[in-house]
């Protein structure tokens, strides 16, 4: 089961900064009149967000939270905007909730495992993308989320493995072709960068 991301509102098309606004005023007094809607409550923390008002989103997600204490997506939109603000300890306490509604939730376990990085916390971390690819392990971006922090702890052979492993689950996204080249280029392997290069050439003029 995954979190019904449609269920949160971002909008899918720009919008200028003040119709946000209009549609924060608009959602505001809606839920003056509504002030249970969790639904109302949610679309407008998801402006806030856009907004870059990660507070007010914080207090709206605890809101919603007190009206449904194991509403998904709040658990899981306040534990990213914890860890935007680099509340980790929070954002670890709201992704652990998540799990423990919905234990296979790819996308609070692969949150997790990003705080637990973030918090300096390596063993755990690797820990967290080891299981996030016993769990999915069809996702390219299980392994596309371990090879990065493998790059990081320069761990540079075990990184082209996983690479390698995402390019065959998704063969075209560029983005993890070149993540590729950076790791080949730092092993000094400059044929196999070259050849990897082409391919992305050839992908970019299609």
């Amino acid at each position: 089961m995954a979190i019904a991301l449609a269920s949160v509102p971002f909008a899918t098309f720009a919008q200028t900064e003040q119709e946000w606004r209009d549609s924060l005023s608009v959602l505001n007094e809606l839920i003056r009149q509504s002030p249970k809607s969790v639904d109302l409550r949610l679309r407008k923390a998801a402006i806030n967000i856009e907004l870059g008002q990660w507070n007010y989103a914080t207090d709206e997600y605890s809101r919603i939270l007190e009206l449904d204490g194991k509403n998904l997506s709040a658990l899981y939109y306040r534990a990213y905007v914890h860890n935007h603000e680099r509340r980790y300890e929070l954002a670890k306490q709201d992704y652990e909730a998540c799990l423990a509604i919905v234990s296979r939730n790819f996308e609070a376990q692969l949150g997790l495992a990003i705080v637990k990085r973030n918090m300096g916390n390596k063993v755990e971390a690797m820990d967290g993308f080891n299981q996030l690819i016993q769990m999915f392990p069809d996702s390219a971006i299980a392994y596309a989320a371990r090879a990065g922090f493998e790059v990081e702890q320069k761990q540079y052979e075990l990184a082209l493995y996983d690479w390698d492993e995402a390019i065959s689950r998704q063969p075209d996204n560029i983005d993890y072709l070149m993540s590729k080249v950076d790791v080949l280029l730092i092993l000094k392997r400059q044929k196999e960068a070259n050849a990897l290069i082409r391919r992305i050439r050839a992908l970019e003029q299609h």
